[in-house]
């Protein structure tokens, strides 16, 4: 790895560091083993987004208890969910964006500020227009900007080698987060009301600002390094101006090409089947059918567990094998649990109900990975953005179903309708994945290609 001295500014600004070469081992060549710079900030960035994960773990205990206090109607509520799920989605490619121009530290502190703001003024709502605004607004602006385009940033920054394994790993963070917060959140619920919870949420956001501030870098050549598994030192490159313009510049690129369309249509599905439905309506859903909600809680929890192994996994699957094919894998098997479902539904926890949870778990975002390595793979430096607009579509699709999840639920009495839409849905995602044309990345050797099963 390269070596050299970390030396900051009064504001924690990174002086520059003139870079030294790599040292060898003489015998093989090959470099020190010492732990290259890059893995802690991909450990910042994981606690950064575990500590943001409380707000995703909310919004699906709120439901009843917002119902039983304002007597709004779950579509109300499941509306203004919808809105924070596309507005996380929407402010994505404009927070990737914007990193390029301020850097990842000022625009992921400022994110998590909104966040606490959003989340802790709930507390004094009293209508449904004040919750649109705090957790709609507020709470989607700031989430987007900690959306998973700020895990691609840091990765596309910080390593060449390890790329999937590395997204797998942060994409996994969010889960570890709901595996932390699901729990605790869903006693103060059921044992002290909604408030201390939304409050909980708004501490957790601003406990995570001093990490960001003092631990994170915006780019190895901030302290003198190559990025991880580079053969050569990378220069910082200067800030881009025109956030927005460029953002949508990339966008009309971008939707020039059927593959962007292919993996927004496909990701809008993940969103829906996910986001939209597991993580808003289980939890309403099991409490229908007689199970209390901190058990349904700590199911939801319990996917958090299993996608920690499933989304890690999926990253060294990427690594290794063709990600199209990873997809529709992923997409089949999800479609074929979701029809399962209401089968499954009782007021117990029993054995069918447990491996339902275990195999969802496993396979929650497991696609963000292979997404990632095709966003990639197909638009180059302009990826993190592009991955920021096909994580937007994902969150349109995810808004679409929290809010006609609980349209449906007021006009049938049950949810069965939407698990068996969902279903369907991601059979269709399958088969889309699999017509994305792969793209060869420069310098691949042909060999490699035909040997993953990839045509040029």
């Amino acid at each position: 790895m390269t070596q050299t001295t970390d030396a900051t500014d009064a504001a924690g600004d990174a002086a520059p560091v003139a870079p030294v070469a790599p040292a060898k081992d003489p015998g093989t060549g090959r470099r020190h083993t010492r732990v290259h710079r890059a893995w802690f900030v991909a450990a910042v960035t994981f606690v950064t987004i575990i500590g943001a994960a409380a707000f995703r773990s909310l919004p699906g205990l709120l439901i009843d208890p917002l119902h039983d206090e304002f007597h709004w109607s779950r579509g109300t509520i499941g509306l203004a969910v919808s809105v924070n799920l596309a507005l996380y989605g929407l402010t994505a490619p404009f927070a990737a964006a914007l990193m390029d121009r301020y850097g990842i530290r000022r625009v992921v502190a400022l994110a998590l500020v909104v966040i606490a703001v959003g989340s802790g003024a709930t507390v004094w709502m009293t209508a449904a227009w004040q919750l649109l605004l705090c957790w709609g607004l507020l709470v989607g602006l700031g989430s987007g900007s900690m959306a998973l385009a700020f895990a691609a940033t840091v990765t596309n920054r910080w390593f060449t080698e390890r790329r999937g394994l590395v997204t797998g790993i942060l994409t996994a963070a969010s889960a570890s987060g709901q595996l932390i917060f699901l729990p605790v959140l869903s006693w103060i619920v059921s044992e002290h009301s909604w408030r201390p919870a939304a409050v909980t949420v708004a501490l957790a956001a601003l406990a995570v600002v001093p990490f960001v501030w003092l631990l994170l870098r915006d780019h190895p050549a901030d302290v003198g390094l190559a990025p991880y598994g580079a053969t050569e030192f990378v220069e910082k490159p200067p800030p881009v101006p025109g956030a927005a313009r460029r953002t949508v510049k990339v966008l009309s690129s971008a939707a020039r090409t059927g593959p962007f369309w292919l993996l927004a249509g496909t990701f809008a599905i993940c969103g829906a089947s996910t986001n939209g439905l597991i993580q808003t309506h289980f939890v309403p859903a099991a409490h229908d059918h007689g199970m209390p909600i901190t058990a349904a809680a700590s199911l939801l929890a319990v996917i958090g567990v299993f996608d920690v192994v499933g989304t890690i996994a999926s990253g060294w699957f990427t690594d290794r094998f063709d990600p199209r094919r990873l997809l529709a894998v992923y997409y089949a098997l999800r479609g074929v649990s979701l029809l399962f479902l209401p089968l499954l539904m009782g007021p117990s926890v029993h054995p069918p109900m447990v491996f339902f949870i275990v195999f969802y778990g496993l396979d929650w975002v497991a696609t963000v990975p292979p997404t990632i390595a095709l966003c990639r793979e197909q638009f180059g430096d302009d990826s993190a953005i592009v991955f920021g607009w096909v994580l937007a579509s994902h969150q349109v699709g995810a808004a679409l179903v929290a809010f006609l999840g609980g349209v449906a639920r007021d006009a049938f009495g049950s949810y069965d309708v939407m698990w068996y839409a969902s279903g369907a849905l991601c059979a269709a995602a399958a088969l889309l994945a699999l017509v994305i044309r792969r793209r060869r990345e420069p310098g691949a050797p042909d060999a490699l290609i035909l040997a993953q099963g990839v045509r040029p």
